[in-house]
């Protein structure tokens, strides 16, 4: 059944006197689909912005719905697409968009303007035959919009415009079906005539055209041949019009701005014109357009002035009053889905006037994997909104596998399983609670070349870093890597300090001479479990994220040169700012701190011994190093000679401290200072004492330093 409404709209659409001696008409009624209003909503984000210009739309009516429904105007998600095809036997209409930023912009906009300036419009069209070439121009409307994103509350007025004339127009005969006024044979042929001529102009549908009948034939022309096409006739021509409207009294609102047009073009040559309000309709398969109407109005002398007529059109809401409508569609949708949406909102929201030049892309394309489900990487989650979990252990140095084949195949399948999801991702995130748990994907990730973010936590401190992103494999060791523009720090030698690209950073190993082993062993409760103030591991968390961010947005990725304390007050490298290194926290004093350091070429995991033994020897290589103790990394990587290369240095100083000191402590003593220093034997003791404990290596390089002439002689 129809709205009480719309009937109060039908009466409402012509003045003068009830019944049919005048001519009233069915208004359109707005029907948006949901589609619409998502595309609205990616338009207004990513788009339009805070742009209020009006944007061009389209629409669409049909009209061969069943009895009692009434005349629509669709909008679907191809609206915006001024280019998309118009569904099948479906009438085009085209239109403009008002979108609003604000709630009270959309209340305090300008109805009256906004239709006077679409109807003037339709009369120049009129006036200047433009609506005689393309039709489609008579069939305007108006969307005044305001979309609540937070809310997803959709506001919205439709806007039909149509010109009236001076005056009511006279029915000389009333409505009645097509099927009283042509036989079975012309309403075939008329069929026939519309679809040829669809077919020759290439559209679904003609919202206008002419017909001419007699017993025998039916022809139908488009509105511009009306010269040629009625040049023989002088009291009476035919129109038709594409009626969406299916009342059997009443044509729908299409025939308003084309009676018009006949009024202002025709009604010095015509008294009258019979109308054929057009109505194709489909039931079970058969085509059925015996149900149009045919009514004969007579035409008013049009003495119009150069303005433009009168015009009407604003849609009335569920109520029946002049007002807008507003659709909620918060609660058809998935609760996961407003959560992204939610993020989405903020983070395209960044780009309309507080970082334009963000590429959300890069942000939202990327592909990261959370190893560690703790207190720290449950917060990366939550900032990142959308992760997928699984279950597995990872193998450590100095947690052996060898017990059995079982446990050595179970490490063979983590190990794969790894390797396979590091492949598969753009960021790797380390939030695991030991040092040990984060060198096997440190490994894999170094030598996959994939960026990245380790962050890990004391009490009261904290440790955000991104690791050196290794030039790729095909690159010489002194090509530059893609994208890298060669900066003086590159030609003259990296700073300790400054200006270290990307690729000759450090990772979380670099910085320790021990290799990772296993540090739960002889610990107590509160040894093994990360104790950390509560704020921490979300400020970490937090910052991980923003770091990976900021990497992303810089043009060289994770070859960008590190940033460190001492840029702050520089200009900042990215549109987001700084790209440190590592931001090393401390919460005790609330002070952050942007270290920079170099990759170290005995690092225990990213150096090129072990990536080149992990890619030579796979799975047999990373068995080694979980059975053996933290010795064999040492060994590997040259960190074992490096130790007995300090404790010798570290002995050296002492035996020329032996060779020296004498000589002034002898000479005090022969000056009579009773007890200012040690007798000569007592102090070549120590030093005979300190030879002997050096280890193998370091005796052979002690032994080779003379003592010095007292120690000699003494």
């Amino acid at each position: 059944m129809l709205p009480r409404s719309f009937w109060k709209e039908v009466m409402a659409a012509a003045p003068g006197d009830s019944g049919l001696s005048k001519l009233q008409f069915a208004p359109f009624s707005s029907a948006l689909d949901v589609g619409f209003w998502h595309e609205l909503t990616q338009r207004k984000l990513n788009e339009y912005r805070l742009d209020e210009a009006p944007k061009d739309i389209k629409g669409y009516y049909y009209n061969g719905d069943s009895h009692g429904l009434p005349a629509r105007l669709t909008l679907e998600f191809s609206a915006f697409d001024m280019s998309a095809p118009t569904p099948a036997h479906c009438c085009p209409a085209v239109g403009t968009l008002f979108n609003t930023n604000t709630l009270e912009a959309f209340k305090a906009a300008d109805k009256k303007l906004l239709l006077e300036q679409a109807a003037d419009e339709i009369w120049e069209a009129i006036k200047s035959g433009a609506a005689l070439k393309n039709p489609v121009l008579l069939n305007k409307f108006l969307l005044l919009t305001f979309a609540d994103l937070k809310k997803y509350h959709f506001y919205y007025w439709f806007c039909f415009p149509a010109l009236c004339l001076p005056e009511s127009i006279p029915l000389i005969q009333g409505p009645v079906g097509l099927d009283q006024r042509f036989s079975p044979k012309q309403i075939q042929a008329l069929e026939r005539a519309y679809d040829d001529l669809c077919q020759t102009e290439g559209v679904p549908a003609l919202p206008y055209f002419l017909i001419k009948y007699d017993e025998n034939m039916v022809l139908v022309s488009l509105l511009k041949h009306y010269s040629d096409f009625f040049q023989d006739q002088r009291t009476k021509i035919m129109i038709g019009v594409y009626d969406p409207c299916n009342l059997a009294q009443h044509p729908g609102w299409p025939l308003r701005n084309l009676l018009v047009l006949a009024a202002h073009r025709w009604s010095s040559s015509f008294q009258s014109v019979e109308v054929l309000c057009f109505r194709d309709r489909t039931m079970q398969g058969v085509r059925d357009i015996a149900h149009s109407i045919v009514f004969e109005v007579k035409l008013p002398e049009m003495a119009f002035s150069p303005d433009c007529p009168k015009a009407v059109g604003w849609e009335k809401n569920q109520k029946g009053g002049m007002g807008p409508r507003m659709v909620n569609l918060s609660e058809c949708m998935d609760p996961k889905r407003l959560a992204e949406s939610s993020v989405d909102l903020n983070l395209k929201l960044m780009c309309w006037r507080l970082v334009p030049t963000l590429d959300l892309d890069k942000v939202v394309c990327v592909k990261c994997l959370l190893l560690g489900a703790g207190t720290l990487g449950c917060n990366v989650a939550r900032t990142l909104t959308n992760a997928r979990g699984f279950n597995m252990s990872i193998p450590m140095p100095g947690h052996p596998v060898n017990f059995s084949s079982v446990t050595l195949e179970q490490a063979r399948k983590d190990v794969e399983q790894l390797e396979q999801l590091i492949e598969s991702h753009d960021v790797v995130f380390l939030l695991m609670d030991t040092r040990e748990s984060r060198w096997l994907p440190a490994v894999i990730a170094a030598s996959k070349r994939k960026l990245v973010i380790n962050a890990a936590l004391g009490f009261d401190t904290f440790v955000v870093m991104r690791h050196g992103l290794k030039k790729p494999k095909q690159q010489g060791a002194g090509d530059l890597c893609p994208g890298h523009h060669v900066a003086p720090a590159d030609l003259l030698g990296s700073s300790l300090f400054a200006n270290i690209p990307g690729y000759k950073l450090g990772c979380y190993f670099c910085n320790d001479v021990v290799a990772p082993g296993d540090s739960t062993r002889d610990r107590t409760l509160d040894q093994q479990c990360t104790v950390s103030r509560p704020g921490l591991a979300m400020i970490a968390g937090a910052l991980a994220v923003e770091l990976m961010v900021s990497v992303l947005q810089h043009p060289e990725g994770g070859y960008a040169i590190a940033s460190s304390s001492d840029d702050r007050m520089n200009e900042p490298p990215t549109s987001l700012g700084l790209v440190p290194h590592q931001i090393r926290g401390f919460l005790s004093r609330f002070d952050n701190v942007l270290p920079v350091s170099l990759a170290f070429d005995k690092c225990t995991a990213c150096s090129s011994k072990v990536l080149d033994q992990y890619e030579r020897e796979g799975f047999n290589f990373l068995a080694k190093v979980f059975n053996s103790s933290h010795s064999f990394l040492e060994d590997l990587t040259g960190l074992t000679l490096l130790h007995q290369e300090t404790q010798a240095a570290e002995y050296l100083q002492t035996l020329r401290l032996c060779s020296l000191a004498p000589t002034a402590l002898w000479g005090r003593a022969n000056d009579g200072a009773a007890g200012a220093g040690y007798s000569c034997p007592v102090l070549f003791g120590f030093c005979i004492m300190a030879i002997s404990s050096l280890p193998t290596s370091a005796q052979t390089v002690a032994q080779t330093i003379k003592p010095g002439p007292l120690a000699a002689k003494s």
